[in-house]
């Protein structure tokens, strides 16, 4: 069927979505618990939304549309309560991270959905292995072209949101070395990587994707695993690089980061600025600037997509960090920009579970710890 027209949303208003972890408390293995949660969740009112995974082990909170950082963490504390109560009722645990450290993707169920059945006979095995955990932000766009001017712009900075996610070191018991392990189960789907250059609603719609459409291979755009995409019946495009964070709060201020960022490249648009136009060209460098941040996160390098430049991704998180202060006081999400900078100077989650790993000494003490930051409060009794 063809691409939804673009429905035109508030600009800048935006939403989170984590998947999450659902966790036994006897082996801090995951379980398949989502059907008995999301039992249990119908029976209360639930701030946001809440949704089934791919498999059973994962669940997926939705917050609602947001203009502004404070109301967004509230929200979020606010779902986070409701299903640590929950959880404590089920006697499971749930955490962030992108992956969970040593799960095996045999044992995972798919989830009873007519798409994810769908998914699991196209993909086989990978389906299972997509039991990763990622954080996803919606930003409202006023038109078409403003959201595919954003989707490429963006590719600058998304080196960044990967290293201030990261938080997927461990996979199948062993440590990846990898700050984000998370990432490279998504490029193995065939339809990953990033969007075709254009800046034209148009173009993307009548030509691209009404190409795409003929192959038989692509029938919405929930078919595409691009880094950013854009979501044209809400309005919005979808930053999909981030592990999911350890707590909300970093989640929260990862969302607001981007929003101050799309408040300062649309205006560069605005005023005609030459320096933040994109082009195809800006390309060359990001798929290495990808690996770097997944790599190495905040101790690896970045290269400048129009310069060449070659900087340390630490300096230059920090650097965009400081020139996004007017735009974090124009939304009201300076204390977002704060935390994330603390975050930078502090170390990554990736480098906290690392932490938690060696002082428990063994991958149960880290999920047990993960579970702990997840509730902003003490882990459970091992």
């Amino acid at each position: 069927m063809p691409l939804d027209a673009f429905n035109a949303s508030q600009p800048l208003t935006f939403g989170v979505e984590l998947e999450l972890q659902l966790v036994s408390l006897s082996d801090f293995n995951l379980t398949a618990a989502s059907p008995d949660l999301m039992h249990l969740l119908k029976r209360k009112p639930f701030p946001g939304n809440v949704t089934p995974e791919i498999t059973e082990s994962m669940i997926e909170i939705n917050s609602s549309v947001h203009s502004s950082y404070e109301p967004l963490l509230s929200e979020l504390l606010e779902i986070r309560d409701t299903l640590v109560a929950a959880s404590d009722m089920l006697n499971i645990g749930i955490a962030g991270g992108g992956t969970h450290p040593f799960q095996h993707w045999s044992d995972q169920k798919i989830s009873a959905k007519p798409r994810y059945e769908y998914l699991s006979q196209l993909y086989g095995y990978l389906a299972k292995q997509f039991t990763v955990f990622g954080q996803h932000v919606h930003i409202g766009c006023a038109n078409g072209d403003d959201a595919l001017y954003l989707l490429h712009a963006l590719n600058r900075y998304l080196p960044h949101f990967i290293a201030l996610s990261a938080s997927s070191p461990f996979v199948q018991g062993h440590d990846s070395l990898f700050e984000s392990a998370r990432l490279n189960s998504v490029f193995a789907f065939p339809m990953s990587g990033r969007a075709p250059f254009t800046l034209k609603w148009q173009d993307f719609q009548d030509v691209y994707f009404a190409k795409m459409e003929r192959t038989n291979i692509i029938k919405s755009m929930k078919d595409f695993y691009w880094d950013l995409r854009p979501k044209p019946e809400y309005g919005t495009i979808e930053l999909r690089v981030c592990d999911t964070p350890l707590t909300v709060e970093r989640a929260a201020a990862l969302a607001a980061y981007l929003q101050a960022l799309c408040r300062y490249l649309l205006e560069r648009k605005a005023a005609g600025a030459p320096d933040e136009m994109p082009a195809e060209d800006d390309y060359l460098v990001y798929n290495y600037n990808r690996f770097q941040a997944c790599r190495f996160g905040l101790e690896g390098a970045i290269t400048h997509p129009k310069t060449y430049e070659s900087m340390a991704m630490r300096d230059d998180i920090l650097a965009t960090l400081d020139q996004m202060l007017p735009h974090a006081e124009a939304l009201g999400s300076v204390d977002a920009l704060r935390h994330l900078a603390t975050a930078v100077e502090g170390g990554s989650d990736a480098a906290i579970l690392r932490r938690h790993f060696e002082q428990e000494g063994s991958c149960e003490g880290m999920v047990n710890a993960a579970i702990g930051h997840f509730r902003g409060g003490p882990t459970m009794a091992l």
